[in-house]
C-alpha cells in the first residue's frame, strides 16, 4: 500500500464515521433519553425507517430539505409517542410492545414510501472538510453531514442538562426509582410519554441522515438494522450523551471499513468488514449483559425487570 493510498484509506474512514455515524448518533441519544426515563424503545428500528421516509417525502414534496428534516422528526416523535402510551397501560410489556411499533413503523414505511423509491429529493448541503487536500477522493471522503455539529452540541446540552437541570433531575428519577418519583406528587407515566416521544423526535433525526445525507435516496433497506444496534449502543455508552458521540463514531468508523478499502482498489473480502457493526454489537451485549447483574449506569428501574 502506497502513503497515498494509506492517506485515502484513513480519510475514507474518518469520513465514513462521521456519514455512517450519523443515524448511530441520533438514534443513540434519542435511546438514551428514553432509558433514562425507565423505558425501552425496541422499537427504534421503526421509528428510524419511519422517518426516513417521511423526510424524504416532506423533501421531495416541499422541495426544501430541511421541511424534510423537520417531518422526519415529528414521524419519529409520533411513533415513539404511541409506544409510550401504550406502554403506560396496565400489564403491557415495553419489549413486545416495541417489537410490535418497530413492525408498524416499517410496515408503514414501505407502503407509504412506494411512490418515493424513484424519485430525488434535495439533500442536505455538506461541510467540506478536505478542502486542504488535492486528492478528489479525500475532498470526496471528508464531506461531512451539517447535522453532525448539532447531534455533538445535543450530547453536550444533554449532559449538562441531565446533571444540572430539574427537567433532567425529574427524567432520571423516574427511570431510577418511580416510587420516589411518585411520592413528590409527578406522573411517571406522563414523564415516561414525554422522554419516549423526545427520544422519537431526535431519532427522527437520524432517519433524516439516512435520506437526506448518506446514502441520500429512500428504499426499504436503507436502515440496515442501525436502529436495533442503537440499544446495543446505549449499553456501550453506559447511559451517557458524551459517550454515545464516541461510541457512534467507533460504529460509524466500523462500517466505514470496507467501503474506504474498496475505494483504494482493494477488491478482494472487504465485504467481510461490512459485518463489523454486527459483530461488535454481539460483543458489547456478550460483554455487558450478565445474568442477574445491572449494567453500570444502567437506570435504577431495569433492575426489576
Amino acid at each position: 500500500m502506497t502513503a497515498d493510498q494509506a492517506t485515502a484509506l484513513v480519510a475514507g474512514i474518518v469520513g465514513g464515521a462521521l456519514r455512517v455515524g450519523a443515524p448511530f448518533l441520533f438514534v443513540s441519544l434519542g435511546e438514551c433519553i428514553t432509558e433514562k426515563a425507565g423505558r425501552i424503545n425496541l422499537g427504534l428500528e421503526g421509528v428510524l425507517v419511519l422517518s426516513a421516509m417521511a423526510a424524504f417525502g416532506g423533501a421531495y414534496w416541499s422541495g426544501s430539505v430541511w421541511t424534510g428534516v423537520v417531518v422526519g422528526m415529528f414521524a419519529g416523535a409520533a411513533l415513539a409517542a404511541l409506544h409510550g402510551v401504550l406502554c403506560s397501560l396496565p400489564r403491557v410489556n415495553d419489549v413486545a410492545t416495541g417489537i410490535a411499533l418497530m413492525l408498524l413503523g416499517m410496515g408503514l414505511a414501505f407502503y407509504l414510501g412506494k411512490p418515493l423509491i424513484q424519485p430525488q429529493a434535495p439533500q442536505l448541503p455538506p461541510i467540506p472538510l478536505g478542502n486542504w487536500s488535492g486528492s478528489s477522493a479525500i475532498r470526496a471522503a471528508l464531506q461531512v453531514n451539517p447535522l453532525v455539529p448539532l447531534g455533538v452540541l445535543l450530547a453536550v446540552v444533554l449532559w449538562w442538562g441531565f446533571a444540572n437541570t430539574r427537567l433532567g433531575l425529574l427524567v432520571r428519577m423516574a427511570g431510577d426509582s418511580a416510587d420516589a418519583t411518585r411520592a413528590l406528587g409527578y406522573s411517571v407515566p406522563a414523564i415516561r410519554i414525554a422522554a419516549t416521544a423526545a427520544g422519537g423526535l431526535v431519532a427522527g433525526l437520524g432517519g433524516a441522515c439516512l435520506t437526506l445525507f448518506y446514502p441520500g435516496s429512500w428504499s426499504e433497506g436503507v436502515s440496515s438494522g442501525q436502529g436495533l444496534i442503537a440499544v446495543a449502543l446505549v449499553i456501550f455508552a453506559r447511559w451517557s450523551p458524551l459517550r454515545c458521540v464516541g461510541a457512534a463514531l467507533l460504529f460509524g468508523g466500523a462500517g466505514a471499513i470496507g467501503p474506504a478499502l474498496q475505494s483504494i482498489g482493494f477488491g478482494w473480502g472487504y465485504q467481510l468488514f461490512n459485518i463489523v457493526p454486527y459483530v461488535l454489537t454481539l460483543a458489547i451485549l456478550v460483554v455487558s449483559c450478565r445474568p442477574g447483574q445491572l449494567a453500570a449506569g444502567a437506570p435504577g428501574e431495569f433492575s426489576s425487570r
